[in-house]
């Protein structure tokens, strides 16, 4: 039984355990050095695991792994259809074991049990399903040419969609299931092989999803998963001369990083970075679901969201309404352990995120910002902050420029629809950002102005697996989901037979 009364299912604490190891190729190993590392369970501050430390030299063999399975194993010769199925398999029995899994991310994440059943483990099932409906669709096309120098002979011309190869996958620690399976899904669906590599604070969903890969059936080799820290195996992972592309999720810098890199060998690159989104209130809107939105907009999984709506403008005559309701929600949210049924907010991911909200908010304050709501850290045990909402702030304040990666959000006034657009855009993010009005015109022309990757409109936080993700500006390369993270996992080869 948990502190709070819930019980752990069984696997899961057989798997916490013992020591955690890792899978390349077949077999489940320790590092090569013997070194593991402690995973922290955030509720308590508390070593939850340890786990087998992957660095330059495991990358190096899981890499291998990998290049054998495409180019040699069954997974090269497997048909469309074969490879749906295995994912789809996948999905099926992460369904199955829902329960497991959600603990796993409660305790290693800190989100509340309620929401990783309600929505990581559901989603993260549904994105495998999904490309595995792709997998059998991934086509080329003919193409009609004309050639001016080789008059009267006929050509036939098409293309062909290719699976990219071996790719390298980074994942962070907010989303750490579901992560995984955006990533894993388009990259499987479209035959590719992957070593797959999640953040160090939350690598437990990670590894225990590679023993479902197993036990749906893909072949040895075709997914490795190897646990590390960014500067040893996230590193090498992205240097790595025989890996054909790079994915990677996680902070604007360390974004960068990630490029220099992978330019060694010019491997392709796709990122979904850091935001700082603007959720937009105009005063025609239905205020009490705006003021619910812009809660929830910044509050969920603990403000750490890339997309969260951390920046929220609200139209003047209507200001002191709305920011009080935020307020408001936020004073009530109940923040404490993820096992607690009664749990709305758990604790941020580390220490080292707690210090870092942390700072952003003593940074506000040592800039004039007021704190409507929280403002600081909550208890001495665990890596809790309560929910915060700001005023009294202004666009050069490093609260509203920068990414605080927790539950602070800054609030400001506007007037005009013309005033707020180029205000909304000031930032170097372009990943997200909110709309609510009830004036469906200046809903759509506002969206049309703003950039950002996804625009929502009387509504956030809204996900689909068909629904493309990801950012303009320093927010990131490419989509994640729907049909373009698929073409973002293949390559196009033109063919030209003469007749």
């Amino acid at each position: 039984m948990s502190s709070t009364g819930v019980k752990m299912e069984q696997t899961v604490s057989s798997f916490i355990g013992k020591p955690v190891k890792m899978l390349i190729g077949k077999n489940w190993v320790d590092a090569i050095n013997g070194a593991t590392f402690p995973v922290y369970n955030p509720a308590t501050g508390e070593v939850l695991a340890n786990v087998a430390e992957g660095r330059k030299e495991d990358i190096e063999l899981a890499v291998k792994a990998a290049r054998s399975a495409f180019e040699e194993g069954p997974w090269a010769r497997m048909t469309p259809a074969d490879r749906g199925k295995l994912l789809w398999k996948l999905g099926d029995l992460l369904e199955k074991h829902l329960e497991e899994f959600a603990q796993l991310e409660s305790l290693d994440n800190g989100k509340p049990l309620t929401v990783a059943r309600a929505a990581d483990v559901p989603l993260a099932a549904d994105l495998l399903r999904y490309m595995a409906g792709w997998a059998t669709k991934i086509e080329g096309s003919t193409i009609p040419i004309s050639v001016p120098y080789t008059p009267g002979t006929k050509y036939l011309a098409y293309t062909l969609r290719e699976p990219i190869g071996v790719v390298g996958q980074i994942i962070p620690w907010n989303f750490p299931l579901l992560m995984a399976a955006w990533k894993l899904g388009p990259a499987l669906a479209t035959g590719c092989t992957v070593v797959l590599k999640p953040a160090e604070q939350t690598p437990l969903s990670a590894l225990r999803l590679a023993e479902l890969i197993q036990e749906a059936g893909f072949p040895e080799g075709v997914v490795n998963v190897v646990a590390g820290y960014g500067e040893t195996a996230g590193a090498a992972l992205a240097a790595h001369p025989d890996v054909d592309k790079v994915a990677f999720t996680g902070s604007t810098e360390v974004g960068k990083l990630i490029v220099q890199a992978a330019a060694g060998n010019l491997k392709k690159v796709t990122l979904e970075l850091g935001g700082k989104s603007p959720n937009i209130v105009f005063k025609d809107s239905n205020l009490d679901e705006a003021i619910a939105g812009a809660a929830s907009a910044i509050f969920f999984n603990h403000g750490q969201c890339c997309c969260a709506g951390s920046r929220l403008y609200i139209e003047e005559a209507v200001f002191d309404k709305v920011v009080d309701g935020v307020a408001k929600i936020a004073e009530g949210i109940k923040v404490g352990d993820g096992f607690d049924p009664n749990t709305q907010m758990g604790p941020l991911v580390s220490d080292e995120q707690l210090n870092r909200v942390c700072g952003y908010m003593k940074s506000g304050f040592d800039q004039g910002a007021k704190a409507l709501a929280g403002g600081e850290k909550l208890g001495d045990k665990g890596y809790f902050v309560k929910p915060t909402v700001l005023t009294n702030v202004d666009q050069n304040m490093k609260v509203v420029q920068e990414e605080i990666f927790g539950p602070v959000v800054t609030a400001m006034p506007f007037k005009t629809t013309e005033e707020i657009t180029p205000v909304a855009n000031d930032t170097v993010y372009g990943l997200a950002a909110g709309i609510w009005t009830s004036d469906i015109s200046k809903a759509h022309s506002l969206a049309s102005k703003l950039r950002a990757g996804t625009v929502w409109v009387n509504c956030y936080n809204i996900f689909d697996a068909a629904m493309p993700f990801g950012g303009y500006k320093q927010s990131g390369w490419g989509r994640e989901m729907g049909k373009e993270s698929l073409e973002l996992y293949t390559e196009v080869k033109s063919v030209c037979v003469k007749m």
